[in-house]
């Protein structure tokens, strides 16, 4: 009985020794873990509002907010992907934007309501500490988060961004100074007249196709884009986006006077109170001129400012190799 029991043992022994993995089939398996970045996607209740998130890749977290205000987080892709290597990706649609819950009260959407819902975002996905990348008006959401909950943040990264609606609006009068008078007449007179509630019951919540045009296909197109012009780019397809929202936030008066209620955004004399570790990044033909990202800079103390050459307002698009390198330098520097 016992020499049954050592052979029926023995062979057990053999057949363990060969089912385990060799090293190099463990290596092979590890190695195909790594190269595969699952998708994770869902809706996080935000004080009653659903925020829609998408989360992928590996290591400490990094939060991503879009511009707009009323644009959703799927201009950021494919362009950020490679920054998923090293860092986790959360990109969330703002509340009323993309995927996210729309509100029948248009005053809800506010800069200082969206900094509410990141937090309750990172708290629900329970990040920790996490990393803010902030983009157009996602940067000035970005500031409005640092400002009100800075224990939170290892780094924060601005992307051709404002801190100041008075010093933004400054910025818009250059641009339209700067256009040719034939443009301008005609970008005037429609904002003379009006810019909604024209056409048909289905075009009366937005901007016309020929302002569209105008504004953003004409004189926004050149601090948009420099070295890499969106082949794809259509300004009327552009519209495609949250316009109660934009119109509350932004105001109704056109591309170059923010007079909304982000006419609240005046940082200046605040930035001096953020001290985690920042970055600030800007086209140097960016919309968001360089003189306000060089002002974020100097007022915020130990902060690094990047100027991308040949570069407007979509920096990610215009130098994608130099933005990925610039922002992984900054959050892993060690890797």
């Amino acid at each position: 009985m016992k020499r049954i029991t050592f052979i029926l043992l023995s062979a057990l022994a053999i057949l363990a020794v060969a089912c385990k993995p060799t090293a190099t089939e463990k290596n092979t398996s590890e190695n195909t873990t790594q190269s595969i970045y699952k998708m994770e996607e869902g809706f996080v209740d935000a004080n009653g509002v659903l925020i829609y998130y998408k989360a992928f890749g590996q290591g400490d977290p990094l939060l991503i907010v879009h511009g707009g205000p009323g644009a959703s987080h799927d201009y950021f892709l494919p362009y950020l992907l490679p920054l998923a290597r090293t860092n986790r990706l959360i990109f969330i649609d703002e509340r009323g934007s993309g995927r996210s819950q729309k509100l029948e009260d248009t005053s809800a959407y506010t800069v200082e309501n969206m900094a509410e819902d990141v937090e309750d975002v990172r708290k629900a996905l329970d990040l920790g500490k996490i990393s803010l990348l902030g983009h157009s008006y996602g940067g000035v959401l970005a500031q409005a988060y640092a400002l009100k909950y800075p224990e939170n943040l290892t780094h924060l990264i601005l992307c051709s961004t404002f801190h100041s609606t008075s010093k933004m609006n400054e910025v818009f009068k250059k641009i339209k100074e700067k256009m040719a008078p034939e443009l301008l007449a005609r970008i005037e007179k429609m904002e003379k007249e009006g810019l909604y509630g024209h056409g048909k019951a289905y075009e009366q919540g937005r901007y016309t196709a020929e302002y569209m045009t105008a504004a953003w296909g004409e004189g926004y197109f050149p601090y948009l884009y420099q070295n890499h012009p969106d082949a794809n780019y259509d300004p009327v397809a552009n519209g495609n986006m949250a316009w109660d929202l934009y119109r509350a936030m932004w105001g109704s008066n056109g591309e170059y006077v923010i007079d909304g209620n982000l006419k609240s955004v005046e940082y200046t004399d605040r930035l001096s109170t953020i001290t985690v570790p920042t970055l600030i990044t800007v086209g140097d033909n960016d919309e968001c001129a360089p003189s306000l990202s060089e002002e974020m800079h100097d007022k915020i103390k130990g902060s690094e400012l990047v100027i991308f050459p040949k570069s407007g307002h979509m920096t990610f698009v215009d130098q994608p190799n130099l933005f990925i390198s610039t922002v992984n330098g900054f959050l892993n520097p060690s890797k």
